[in-house]
C-alpha cells in the first residue's frame, strides 16, 4: 500500500531536482523546466494530502489551479525566450542583460 509518506518522498525528490535545475543551470529553457518541476512538487503533495484528509477535495481543486498557472506562466516565459533569442542569438541567461529597457 502507497501512502502518504512515498507521495512526499517523490515530491521531495521532484522538488529538490527543480530547485537544483533552477540554480544550477544558464539556459533559459532547463530554468523553465525546473520551475515546472517545483510546480509538480507542490501538486503532488496537494493531491497526496487531499486524498488522505477527510474526503477534502480543496488540495486537488488548488492542484488544478497551478496547472492553469504554470500554463500561462510556461507560454509567457517561452515568448520571453523567443524574444531574447532574436535580439541575443542565445538563450544563455547571462546574456539577458540586454532585455533592459
Amino acid at each position: 500500500m502507497i501512502g502518504l509518506t512515498h507521495y512526499l518522498v517523490v515530491s521531495a525528490a521532484l522538488f529538490s531536482l527543480g530547485i537544483m535545475a533552477v540554480l544550477a543551470r544558464k539556459n533559459a529553457v532547463n530554468v523553465l523546466m525546473g520551475v515546472e518541476l517545483i510546480l509538480n512538487s507542490a501538486n503532488l503533495n496537494l493531491v497526496a494530502f487531499s486524498r488522505y484528509s477527510a474526503a477534502n477535495l480543496s488540495g486537488q481543486i488548488f492542484a488544478i489551479f497551478i496547472i492553469v498557472i504554470a500554463a500561462a506562466e510556461a507560454a509567457v516565459a517561452l515568448a520571453i525566450v523567443l524574444s531574447m533569442y532574436r535580439l541575443v542569438k542565445s538563450v544563455n541567461l547571462d546574456k539577458a542583460d540586454t532585455l533592459k529597457g
